[in-house]
C-alpha cells in the first residue's frame, strides 16, 4: 500500500474541480495539490514587514542606485 487515499483524491479532482478522468490522471501530483489550494506559499510581504526589516537593515549610505542596476563595476 502506498498510503495515498485515491478515492479521496479522485472525488477531490472528478467532483470538487470538475476536472474528466483523462485530465486528472494526466496531472502531476504537485499540479493537483497546487490546484486543490495546498502548499501555496505564504502571503506576499506586507509593507509593515518591509519597513521593520528596512529599519534593522537599512539602506548603506552612499549607495544610489537605481532600480535594476548591477553591483559590477566595469
Amino acid at each position: 500500500m502506498t498510503g495515498i487515499d485515491w478515492p479521496a483524491l479522485m472525488r477531490a479532482g472528478m467532483q470538487g474541480l470538475r476536472l474528466t478522468p483523462d485530465a486528472f490522471w494526466r496531472l502531476t501530483p504537485a499540479e493537483l495539490q497546487l490546484m486543490l489550494g495546498q502548499g501555496a506559499t505564504d502571503a506576499p510581504m506586507s509593507r509593515a514587514k518591509l519597513d521593520a526589516l528596512l529599519a534593522v537593515f537599512p539602506d548603506k549610505a552612499g549607495e544610489d542606485r537605481k532600480h535594476g542596476e548591477s553591483d559590477e563595476r566595469s
